[in-house]
């Protein structure tokens, strides 16, 4: 047999290593990560009427676009005039009244706010801008009184100092997570080192490729898009190396060379691992279809990252491997004529006998167990409330729940209605919208006209929701009038996100049963195998509503979690079938399609059984970002993949594989099968 030309002499080994150590150190030293301005309109659907009004009130000359609102409070009874005077003359000192009424006292008495535009357009200018706010209100509020910052700009600086440092604790946290199963796995004091290594830097490199191929083609990305890219790069590539791993040690068992050995162990999992990124690729790219940008750029991303994550694992770690020799694994240091995990009576083919004594059993109490998993999917709510997308609450959030108490509920997040058509027409349409508190015209210059408009209704409510429909409803005769806000970016983004699930969720399915049709040449066994995936995607999602609204108290889920979840889990999650049935092909052409599917679940459930609670816990690992978005999104994921792992891969597809014996792999053949390896239909029973 021909060897890898890479892996022929420890010399090329070698210099493979060296040379993939050396371009991702150039190109995280000399190059770094790209940097692109980030727009205003970077997260909301294209096209939507929210998204036209943010381009509009973009396209103004001035500045202060957005607002911060200050709540004055007293620690205990009524704001006298000492101090309604003492907070006049600080409202002067902040400039305030250009895009307000000045210091507003509430009707009763225990409050006072205070509306100060926000300078500079960059969320980087705004969150400079809230925190100085914040330091000067502490420093001059008169005794006696509290001050609080909310409104959209103190939202949106919240959010970025969530993100503060917070991909560099992911990176740590997620690093150490695969160290300690790796440690677990391989129960050896430095093999782990190496593939953690590998993939450590596979990950430092695709951050830098990713944000600088984004930059150059303008696709946005935002600050969560990197913290899930290196996510994806540790889980997926951790993966491709524990199964190349794995057969490299089996192969250990059977040649004296170690080069053959490997050469042997990349040839058989190759193709496994190659099928495996291109769906999970495949599955990414169809994310550039999104009406959001920050949605495309994710998908940009983490295909990227997956790509240069093979190339590491199937390139720079074999040759790596090679020039450590077999001590590597001490101590269970594999030796010729060790016994082959397959060969042996072990755990799984344990298993697998159980599973095959009785697969009509299994198949159906599989599916049953699903089934009632997947039953919270009836009550799933989708639309995550502003107020409760942070797992700790900011300073934002609670002042303008306290705002709400002393003023209309809208306060806190003003909506705005942007237009080119006559200011005072709107304006008057706009003041008899039913749900309207008040509104004013704050900005008029080159033709573009901002009205700020306050509802009764609290944010993120359904009557602000009805409020804002009525707005669009009334204002619907003009030309070019849009209604913006984040009431109203909610609503267009709960529409966006189903429109792209309706466009993106069957395209996902149709791309990895494609693969699946080309990989096995097989109809049957390619639809079984995307139905159990789907199966678990819907049983992932369905527990893990009863466990948000049972357990950790949130009342929807984001809009994102859902196609989200759906691609990592159908792209990821096929993974581990490929990863099975692969193995299941080999073995079945010299052993039969009953005894191949035992072999294949005993030679590979240990690997694919760590990879997949590897897996699971890197995407658990989301939950140390203080979003709701994140934690929600790594928990479907994590229940997906162990579903997908201990009980898909396990007992329902072996199951499957075993009723149906040569059925499974349906129109192919195995000319070369044994007669006596071909089961009778009674024997599979």
């Amino acid at each position: 047999m021909h060897g890898i030309p890479w892996l022929s002499s420890s010399r090329r080994a070698l210099a493979i290593v060296l040379l993939g150590f050396i371009v991702a150190g150039l190109l995280l030293g000399l190059v770094g990560e790209g940097e692109r301005r980030q727009k205003p309109t970077d997260d909301l659907p294209h096209g939507m009427d929210s998204t036209q009004a943010t381009e509009l009130r973009d396209a103004l000359p001035d500045d202060d676009s957005s607002v911060a609102i200050v709540l004055f409070t007293t620690q205990e009874g009524e704001l006298d005039r000492a101090a309604l005077g003492a907070l006049d003359d600080l409202a002067t000192e902040l400039g305030a009244g250009a895009r307000g009424p000045g210091l507003q006292p509430s009707e009763d008495g225990s409050a006072a706010l205070l509306v100060v535009p926000v300078t500079g357009a960059s969320a980087t200018d705004t969150e400079e801008f809230v925190s100085d706010l914040r330091e000067r209100l502490d420093e001059s509020v008169p005794e006696g009184v509290s001050a609080s910052v909310t409104g959209p700009a103190a939202v949106q600086a919240d959010l970025a100092q969530v993100f503060q440092g917070a991909n560099s604790k992911l990176l740590l946290v997620t690093a150490s997570v695969v160290a300690l199963l790796l440690v677990i796995t391989y129960r050896s004091p430095v093999l782990w080192i190496v593939p953690l290594l590998v993939v450590g830097l596979a990950d430092r490199l695709a951050s830098v490729l990713a944000t600088r191929v984004m930059a150059a083609v303008d696709v946005a990305w935002n600050e969560s898009t990197i913290g899930i890219l290196s996510v994806l790069v540790f889980g997926a590539g951790t993966n491709y190396a524990l199964l190349l791993i794995s057969r490299y040690r089996d192969e250990l068992k059977t040649h004296d060379d170690r080069s053959e050995a490997m050469s042997l162990a990349l040839r058989r999992t190759a193709e496994a691992v190659l099928t495996s990124a291109g769906t999970v690729v495949a599955g990414l790219l169809t994310l550039l279809l999104s009406l959001t940008p920050t949605t495309r750029g994710l998908g940009l991303a983490c295909a990227i990252g997956i790509v240069v994550a093979a190339t590491y694992v199937l390139v720079v770690l074999p040759a790596l491997l090679m020039l450590f020799g077999r001590w590597i694994f001490w101590p269970m240091v594999p030796r010729r004529g060790d016994e082959v995990l397959v060969e042996t009576h072990s755990w799984w083919r344990r298993v697998g006998d159980t599973v095959a004594a009785r697969p009509g059993t299994f198949i159906v109490g599989s599916l049953m167990l699903l089934a009632v998993l997947a039953s919270g999917l009836s009550r799933l709510d989708t639309g995550l409330k502003q107020s409760d997308q942070f797992l700790d609450k900011p300073e934002a959030i609670s002042a303008a729940e306290r705002l709400a108490e002393s003023f209309p509920a809208g306060t806190s997040d003003p909506t705005q209605v942007l237009t080119r058509d006559d200011a005072d027409r709107v304006l008057a349409d706009v003041e008899e919208t039913p749900g309207v508190s008040s509104a004013r015209v704050s900005i008029s210059t080159d033709g573009i006209s901002q009205i700020d408009v306050v509802l009764d209704a609290a944010p993120s409510s359904s009557a602000a929701t009805t409020a804002i429909e009525a707005l669009r409803d009334r204002l619907s005769t003009y030309d070019d009038t849009h209604v913006a806000g984040n009431a109203a970016t909610a609503i267009d983004a709960q529409d966006g996100a189903e429109r792209d699930q309706r466009l993106l969720l069957p395209l996902i399915l149709l791309l990895v049963l494609g693969v699946l049709l080309v990989l096995l040449r097989s109809v049957v066994a390619p639809l079984l195998l995307v139905t159990t995936v789907l199966a678990t995607f819907a049983a992932a999602l369905g527990s893990s509503w009863w466990l948000f609204t049972g357990l950790l108290g949130f009342d929807a889920l984001d809009v994102d979690v859902v196609l989200f979840g759906f691609l990592f889990l159908v792209a990821l999650g096929v993974d581990y079938n490929i990863f099975l049935v692969t193995r299941a092909r080999e073995e079945s052409r010299t052993h039969g399609s009953r005894e191949g599917m035992l072999r294949a679940l005993a030679a590979t459930g240990g690997v694919i059984t760590s990879a997949g609670i590897l897996l699971a816990a890197v995407f658990a690992v989301l939950g140390v970002l203080p979003l709701v978005v994140l934690a929600q999104l790594g928990v479907v994921i994590c229940i997906g993949v162990l579903l997908d792992t201990l009980l898909v891969r396990t007992v329902l597809v072996p199951a499957l594989g075993v009723r149906l014996g040569d059925r499974f792999w349906w129109p192919r053949r195995f000319e070369d099968m044994p007669a006596s390896a071909s089961p009778s239909r009674s024997a599979t029973e």
